[in-house]
């Protein structure tokens, strides 16, 4: 499987964006799907998680309230809503596929990584 995320872009602080994640080439809906960040210079960062079927969804404190992850398995297709966003969030921003159905915040445990989309946040 291929993951394709999208959705990055330029924006204020306080403004909203949506990333999307695309997979294609194999199996998508049977695996939970994570997003990561990584800013220059730090290491990747765990953003959210959401299980295989949605049911169990997963935020750090930095992001919770402000960011929400969802999925549409028949599009293969997971996304993350990013709202109050804040100059801190600028990062390049990775979906990633887990090995199992459930919810985890290591990236040791995703083996399928998109390539990355950039967001920047201006203040």
């Amino acid at each position: 499987v291929q993951l394709q995320a999208s959705g990055g872009g330029l924006v204020q602080a306080g403004d909203s964006l949506t990333l999307s994640c695309a997979a294609s080439g194999g199996t998508f809906s049977s695996y939970a799907v994570g997003w990561f960040r990584q800013a220059p210079g730090k290491k990747r960062d765990f953003v959210a998680a959401i299980s295989w079927s949605g049911g169990n969804i997963f935020y750090p404190h930095s992001v919770k309230g402000r960011f929400t992850i969802s999925r549409d398995n028949a599009k293969n297709t997971a996304y993350l809503q990013m709202n109050s966003l804040k100059p801190e969030d600028t990062a390049v921003y990775y979906c990633a596929r887990k090995r199992d159905r459930w919810v985890g915040i290591s990236p040791d445990d995703y083996d399928v990584w998109g390539q990355g989309t950039l967001v920047t946040v201006s203040s």
